[in-house]
């Protein structure tokens, strides 16, 4: 099939469209938890058991919230500066 074909199928039929964005959504955030897994348990897991100690509990605990502070700080930083840049492009325009 033409890509150009498919192309002006997706952008025509919204259904497909807004089901193409979903799982978009569902592959970042898969993506984002294997990371933060691969990240944390690194950092937190001493040696494998069949039960989590309280410290190495607390250790994943801390190290997801603040993964997750970080992106809400890098998110906001970076809607801050888009507006400035928008309210830029408007004020000189």
């Amino acid at each position: 099939m033409n890509s150009d074909v498919s192309n002006s199928n997706i952008k025509s039929d919204p259904q497909l469209q807004q089901f193409i964005e979903i799982e978009t959504q569902k592959q970042k955030f898969q993506f984002l938890v294997h990371g933060l897994t691969d990240i944390c348990w690194e950092l937190c897991i001493d040696k494998p058991s069949s039960r989590l100690d309280n410290k190495s509990e607390h250790c994943l605990k801390n190290c997801v919230e603040r993964f997750i502070d970080c992106s809400n700080f890098v998110l906001n930083r970076f809607g801050k500066t888009q507006f400035a840049a928008a309210t830029e492009e408007i004020t000189f325009d």
